[in-house]
């Protein structure tokens, strides 16, 4: 490693300690990496746009981003909720489980946590709050824990983002994520189903059965979002790029044609937000490409692969390794900047390990999706606070059960692969 790099990355980190945005901080130590080594300073510039440009899958993410910001600013999470209360909500602490519930069914439009835990999480939170009927700590941790899930089932922002780097394919990342999903929401839903026993949460009001269909009915084209996604993936008619096209069409035309629940304010201010959105997400990216340009130059990817096998990890030590690693980091920073950064250090280490990549791509992004509700500093918790100004310290009082059961949960996929690879075989993956 090179006097060059390390005055790079103390830059990188003094910055950082000082307050200054990740990518800022980034770029200034690639532009004095660059200066000090006598490199061509235009190589930021370069391999920022080069990468942005030539990455045609990248486009996917501003596309379901705005999607999500249009269903958050519709009447289509009310439809949405509506129906999982009728479905879930007619037992013990029913609406925790609408909670779960909700967030399976919106993180197969979005692909984003944040979506999530402020859009449809704020809702359900104001619900489960009302008349004190579950601790506000307890609801906010509950939302940022079910918020998780939103990366996982598909479509998933992350994954594109990882399949970016790895070079993996986005369908199979995408078909992977389906049981894991399932896992994380069964999980929670079991420790909610204890949790109200020993907590003697309410029981809401019982839906009456004949009026079932008819909120099915009103939801009905909101959930068949993550279906036409799904079926025009795997079915050969779009890309995922193509798909993340049809979510934002689709969602802005139900909520115009069929709620008529969106103003021309709200959709002015849901393009407004997307685009605020992928300018940050745009910005981490490129600083990223450049960072992982001056790693390659620095060999470090392959002198850690060497390291790593040289003392003889088994696949399932560097798997558990990986996971308290990724943990601990995504509790410090968000999850593109460890996806774009992190991950790439540990590929050649996986390649070498013949650690499958799908398998590798969908447990790195539960374990770093996990990391985003850790204290001191997981994201999720401030995004919540912010949204519902519940106090922090009452989150992460309630927060580490949840923790504790979602890497339980992890700790199953870690050591059972075929839970992952199951469905991305019936498709013909032949990892």
């Amino acid at each position: 490693m090179s006097f060059s790099f390390i005055i790079a990355i103390a830059t990188l980190f003094g910055l950082a300690a000082l307050g200054a945005p990740i990518a800022l901080g980034i770029f200034a130590g690639a532009i004095i990496y660059l200066i000090s080594s006598g490199g061509d300073v235009g190589l930021v510039a370069e391999q920022s746009l080069n990468g942005l440009f030539n990455s045609f899958v990248l486009l996917a993410v501003p596309l379901f981003i705005m999607a999500a910001n249009i269903m958050n600013a519709s009447a289509i999470t009310d439809r949405l909720l509506a129906f999982c209360v009728a479905i879930v909500g007619r037992f013990r602490g029913g609406l925790a489980q609408v909670n779960v519930v909700a967030s399976l069914i919106f993180s197969g439009m979005s692909g984003s946590a944040i979506a999530d835990a402020a859009g449809i999480g704020r809702i359900i939170i104001d619900m489960m709050r009302k008349d004190n009927r579950y601790p506000a700590g307890y609801a906010a941790a509950l939302t940022a824990a079910s918020s998780v899930i939103g990366p996982i089932i598909p479509p998933s922002i992350p994954m594109i983002l990882y399949a970016m780097i790895s070079d993996t394919s986005i369908g199979y990342l995408f078909l992977g994520g389906i049981v894991p999903g399932l896992l994380l929401a069964s999980f929670l839903m079991i420790y909610n189903t204890i949790a109200a026993r020993r907590r003697n949460f309410p029981r809401d009001k019982t839906i009456k059965l004949k009026k079932i269909p008819g909120i099915t009915l009103r939801a009905f084209p909101a959930l068949m979002m993550p279906v036409i996604l799904l079926a025009g993936i795997y079915g050969g008619a779009t890309t995922p790029t193509e798909a993340a096209a049809v979510a934002a069409a689709y969602a802005l035309i139900i909520a115009v044609v069929f709620y008529r629940s969106l103003s021309l304010k709200a959709l002015y201010n849901a393009i407004l937000d997307s685009a605020r959105s992928t300018s940050i997400i745009g910005l981490i990216i490129a600083s990223a490409l450049v960072l992982n340009y001056l790693v390659a130059s620095e060999n470090i990817p392959n002198l850690v692969a060497a390291w790593l096998t040289g003392i003889e990890f088994s696949p399932i030590l560097f798997m558990f390794a990986i996971m308290v690693l990724f943990l601990l980091l995504g509790a410090l920073f968000d999850a593109t900047t460890l996806l774009l950064i992190a991950v790439p250090l540990f590929l050649p280490t996986v390649r070498a390990l013949e650690i499958d990549l799908v398998y590798f791509g969908v447990v790195a992004t539960i374990n770093i999706m996990i990391g985003l509700i850790t204290p001191p500093y997981g994201v999720l918790l401030f995004v919540i606070n912010g949204v519902t100004g519940i106090a922090l310290g009452e989150i992460i009082k309630e927060i580490w059960p949840f923790i504790g059961v979602l890497i339980t949960c992890l700790m199953v996929l870690v050591l059972w692969p075929d839970l992952i690879l199951f469905v991305p075989r019936m498709f013909g993956y032949q990892g």
